[in-house]
């Protein structure tokens, strides 16, 4: 009960305070909730360093939070402070760099470390960091903060539809996943309903974001429903099993009944970079 409850709280509080961010907020590029993604994406790379300890994979924390804020730090100049040139690549250039060369000269001349550290941080470069860049860039479309409010609809409406239908029916059809065996079939349907259902109401009743000039409007809803939806439920399993191969529940304990950062951030993760590039097919072409 407590749990519900945690997430009812959190549902209720947490989305319309990150909708007021979006939608009233939209100032340079949505410079406000780009910084909050830098800061989210920092913290959810601290956790995965956590999880990849668990497998002999260290990094120190200083250079987890600057690999980590590299890419989305670098769009955010770009999108939300006009600086143009090769800064994004440039950015991620360097921390590679760094990763390559900075232990070159190390005292001792043990390397023993040298392949955990540096693969730690292409991980932690990569994963959440770049994945969730596409959140920022975003903000580059006409109506932006229509096009990214429905993203985090089609996506957090997945996610809470998908456990008030797991709670409701899916006593019995659990374990259908290793990765994650308390996620039930009656989860997956009611996440993935939720979403065509967004997909089709943004695209029926929002026709100066989402027109198509490919399928009719119901139909394009549909697809990015589906895709974006998909995209979602993939990376919560993706993550989940990023948990189960490290022995831990929970990545941290920052948001109630939801466990930390990175557990908040994994739907958005993968259907991120989905949603900018079907929305960029159907919609923007």
């Amino acid at each position: 009960m407590k749990k519900i409850v945690e997430r009812l709280l959190v549902f209720f509080i947490g989305l319309p305070l990150l909708l007021f961010l979006i939608v009233l907020v939209p100032h340079y590029n949505h410079l406000l909730l780009n910084l909050l993604v830098i800061v989210f994406t920092v913290l959810g790379a601290l956790e995965f360093r956590s999880i990849l300890i668990h497998k002999n994979l260290v990094i120190s924390i200083p250079e987890t939070i600057i690999l980590g804020a590299i890419s989305p730090s670098a769009w955010t100049l770009v999108v939300s402070l006009g600086i143009r040139g090769q800064i994004v690549p440039g950015a991620f250039i360097l921390g590679a760099t760094w990763l390559l060369v900075s232990r070159i000269f190390t005292s001792g001349g043990n390397f023993d470390s040298f392949i955990s550290r540096t693969t730690s941080g292409f991980a932690l470069m990569i994963y959440p960091g770049l994945f969730i860049t596409w959140i920022i860039q975003m903000a580059v479309f006409n109506e932006a903060d229509t096009v990214i409010l429905i993203f985090f609809l089609i996506v957090y409406l997945n996610d809470s539809a998908a456990w008030l239908a797991g709670v409701l029916f899916g006593k019995n059809n659990r374990g259908l996943i290793a990765a994650s065996p308390n996620k039930s079939i009656a989860g997956f349907i009611g996440g993935m309903a939720a979403s065509i259902l967004t997909g089709i109401i943004a695209s029926i009743f929002i026709p100066a974001t989402f027109t198509s000039k490919m399928v009719p409007a119901a139909a394009a809803g549909a697809i990015l429903g589906v895709t974006v939806g998909a995209a979602a439920i993939l990376g919560d399993l993706g993550e989940s099993a990023l948990k189960r191969s490290a022995g831990v529940k929970d990545s941290g304990a920052l948001v109630l009944g939801r466990g930390g950062a990175l557990d908040s951030m994994d739907s958005l993760i993968l259907a991120a970079p989905v949603y900018y590039l079907v929305y960029l097919i159907l919609f923007n072409a």
